[in-house]
């Protein structure tokens, strides 16, 4: 077995959903089109608050000073959100999508890289992403993404069958964000303490009520460009933990 398999899986996995799904989402009329995508919405509404809920964790609440433990997420999240629309994250997927789509073709091109932009993100800001990653980094097993990759297969049937191959194309910014996660494992260990995993997991979360919200069509939240949130959360709570 060697390091990196966990994601090798995990991108066959969603490419072979994906492929599923535009086959399948040819012979769906609009409205039922529009009805999976509400549901993914939903769906993803509930994975945020399962994400979320690590925020009363009794071990996050013990490491982080009281009053902290909320503050820490906001100052992770603006600072990620500054860092963020500095480094225009936002418009460099897009652009990345436009890119993909020019190259080669699939359909509706609004249609592609909202699937691209929401694949990409749902896949790679779950906990699983991260911590399966570091897992298989560290030589200590593929079973976190083999979880992953088995709901990333039936989540991009549903959006390959709404969004078309945008979803598809979505394996190469997996691919090298959890490559990045295999290498932290790799070189570096375990080195995030259980309260700076949980804090990760609430940012997480909260950019995963975003993406739920851009799929309802309640607000077009610009989440790529609140990604640092996600790297910053870790740091934040640690600053706390250690000096105040």
């Amino acid at each position: 077995m060697f390091h990196g398999l966990g994601t090798v899986i995990n991108v066959a996995a969603i490419s072979a959903g994906g492929f599923v799904g535009v086959l399948t989402g040819g012979k769906l009329s609009e409205r039922t089109k529009s009805l999976i995508t509400d549901v993914l919405g939903c769906v993803t509404l509930l994975a945020a608050s399962d994400a979320v809920i690590s925020l009363w964790n009794k071990d996050f609440i013990k490491e982080v000073p009281r009053g902290w433990t909320l503050l820490s997420i906001l100052f992770s999240l603006i600072l990620g959100a500054i860092l963020g629309t500095l480094l225009r994250i936002q418009d460099r997927l897009e652009d990345f999508g436009h890119f993909l789509k020019q190259k080669f073709g699939g359909g509706d091109e609004n249609s592609f890289i909202s699937g691209f932009m929401a694949a990409t993100l749902l896949f790679a800001i779950g906990p699983l992403a991260i911590l399966g990653s570091i897992s298989d980094g560290m030589g200590n097993g593929i079973t976190q993404l083999a979880l992953k990759s088995t709901l990333d297969f039936f989540a991009s049937i549903a959006f390959a069958s709404t969004f078309g191959f945008g979803v598809i194309a979505s394996v190469i910014p997996v691919a090298i964000y959890q490559g990045f996660w295999t290498g932290v494992g790799l070189f570096l260990g375990n080195i995030l303490a259980p309260y700076q995993v949980d804090a990760m997991n609430v940012v997480g979360g909260i950019l995963l009520f975003g993406i739920s919200l851009r799929l309802l069509g309640v607000k077009q939240m610009r989440v790529g460009d609140l990604l640092p949130a996600i790297f910053l959360a870790p740091l934040v709570v640690l600053a706390a933990h250690q000096f105040i």
